[in-house]
């Protein structure tokens, strides 16, 4: 028995965002340049995968993304969203979840927030293998020295995603 995977485009700022949905959950959301990562990702996690272009996204998941690129901080959409991966996988991506719009925080700092300093690089692999960026925003995480870092969308949309943050804060302050 296959399982239906509905890929949609969804244009940004910043360039096309792929996003992955079976049945009315999230499961994806990543650049549209990336789609080898959103097949081997996903083919990871479900078996007999049959894709769809065309299909939608979760409304919620577009709400939520329009307010974003218009500048405006929401609540973030988790009930549109399936996140599928290990227990310290999905302990990471909660953690990321917790970090502030406009802030960043190092991977050694994240492995020090879930009590676990040794493991930066697990939270860094973890990092990677966030299947919703973005809305779960691994790229508010930087080098211990301030660099960015790390990024598979890239280090100019990761530093074009802090500084729009930056600026929702200054606009709302």
């Amino acid at each position: 028995m296959s399982t239906q995977i509905n890929v949609m485009r969804y244009a940004s700022p910043i360039g096309k965002l792929s996003l992955a949905s079976i049945g009315c959950k999230l499961v994806h959301l990543d650049f549209e340049d990336n789609d080898d990562r959103l097949h081997t990702i996903q083919n990871r996690h479900f078996k007999n995968l049959e894709w769809e272009e065309g299909g939608a996204a979760p409304a919620p998941v577009i709400k939520w993304l329009d307010s974003y690129f218009e500048g405006v901080v929401g609540p973030l959409p988790m009930g549109s969203i399936n996140m599928v991966g290990t227990a310290f996988q999905k302990l990471v991506w909660d953690a990321l979840i917790s970090i502030p719009s406009g802030q960043s925080l190092s991977y050694a700092g994240l492995a020090d927030q879930l009590g676990n300093p040794k493991a930066v690089r697990a939270v860094a692999r973890a990092n990677a293998l966030n299947p919703v960026s973005i809305i779960v925003p691994c790229h508010r995480v930087i080098g211990s020295n301030g660099t960015l870092t790390g990024y598979a969308g890239g280090l100019e949309r990761k530093k074009w995603l802090l500084d729009h943050e930056a600026t929702m804060l200054a606009n709302a302050a």
